[in-house]
């Protein structure tokens, strides 16, 4: 960490420059002795990758960032803010601090957050920042989580834990066991430290292969962003034996998409069947990764297009976690069936289709785009059908 790029010459230059060429940047004489033209470059660059996704850290003056990657793999401020929901009570420990933006929002809720961080670099910078940001209940220890875990003989009413999803070996990875550190390894360690435990992992882990790795699940959630699934969490409590309940959350810039349901109960549940009806559903892709399937058909009332569709339809509108959509006709696929509907342009997408996208745009002459919706997909009778329908705006 070069302080000197906290004075108050670089921070105007690296505010001037915030929109500049970075290879400009980087060609300019240098204008600061002892610092580089490369730190300048790697500080704006860093800054504007925060302008979306951290806008609390971009807009605050004298922050100090890390390279690019970091905040590339950092949580943004909207999932931070909704895992720090999850927490309470007096002390948490961040086994794997990073820049600490978890750490900050956990702040929020947690008399005391205890920052590891084995990256001695990144946890000065993190220091630093929490400092900037106002946030003074945050303990910063530059070492290895899980070392100071075995050396420390505080209880933590919280771990939090979100391991590094790039193994040395074996390159980027998403089985707990392949991360750093390996969670399941090290699970009778941290229940000695806590009782609640919360693991983010990768949004590719399988929930039930997460569940299997892991001991006293309590809770899964599932967190979208835009209906792009970002983090999902397992929440576990020591001694735990009850049911696991699934939470699914999609954020969207107008409204929070909730559905919950009982891992056990969608194990052993019915959803009804039926051909397509005055109005289509689709559910938004944290249920979807959630597997959540029978429940939210059954929750909402909604007969199922074929078991492996994931479509639903109803004869009246609902309010629903999702994409909603009016059918104006449904009918079975043939090459003259979708020539009869008069389209040249249309948002496609397929369900359980034999047919990719691509292919379909090719095979029809459709153009993306437009306000008309076509589904590809089958019914229960496994016969292929074509959608045709408008959607309706929440």
């Amino acid at each position: 960490m070069n302080k000197l790029i906290l004075n108050t010459g670089p921070q105007g230059f690296i505010l001037k420059n915030i929109s500049a060429d970075i290879m400009s940047v980087l060609l300019t004489k240098p204008a600061f002795e002892g610092i580089l033209q490369k730190e300048l470059a790697e500080q704006i660059e860093a800054k504007n990758k925060c302008k979306e996704k951290l806008p609390t850290w971009f807009h605050a003056p004298h922050i100090y960032y890390p390279n690019k990657l970091n905040i590339e793999q950092t949580s943004s401020e909207i999932t931070a803010a909704y895992k720090a929901k999850l927490t309470d009570g007096k002390s948490l420990l961040d086994v794997t601090g990073g820049f600490g933006v978890d750490s900050y929002f956990f702040s929020k809720r947690i008399t005391t957050i205890f920052h590891c961080e084995i990256n001695k670099d990144l946890s000065e910078i993190a220091c630093h920042n929490f400092k900037v940001l106002g946030q003074k209940n945050i303990e910063c220890l530059p070492e290895d989580g899980i070392e100071y875990l075995k050396n420390s003989s505080y209880n933590f009413d919280w771990i939090y834990v979100d391991p590094s999803r790039r193994n040395d070996a074996k390159g980027k990875v998403f089985l707990l066991e392949d991360c750093l550190p390996n969670l399941p390894k090290n699970l009778p360690l941290l229940f000695q430290k806590a009782q609640n435990i919360l693991v983010k992992t990768s949004p590719l882990l399988d929930i039930k292969l997460g569940v299997e790795a892991l001991n006293f699940v309590k809770e899964v959630d599932v967190v979208a962003v835009q209906n792009e699934v970002k983090e999902l969490l397992f929440v576990l409590e020591k001694e735990y034996h009850g049911s696991i309940k699934i939470r699914t959350t999609n954020i969207t810039q107008v409204r929070e998409e909730a559905f919950d349901f009982e891992l056990e109960q969608e194990q052993g549940s019915q959803v009804d069947f039926g051909e397509p009806s005055s109005y289509l559903y689709e559910p938004n892709a944290a249920i979807l990764k959630s597997g959540g399937f029978k429940s939210v058909g059954k929750s909402y009332n909604l007969a199922k297009l074929h078991p492996h569709s994931h479509l639903y339809t109803s004869d009246n509108i609902i309010d629903f976690p999702g994409r909603r959509f009016k059918v104006i006709q449904a009918l079975p696929y043939s090459k003259k069936s979708v020539k009869s509907m008069g389209l040249t342009k249309a948002n496609i997408t397929t369900r359980n289709f034999p047919i990719s996208v691509a292919e379909l745009r090719k095979k029809h002459k459709i153009k993306d785009g437009g306000n008309r919706y076509l589904f590809f997909t089958k019914s229960i009778n496994n016969s292929l059908l074509v959608l045709d329908c408008e959607k309706i705006q929440d």
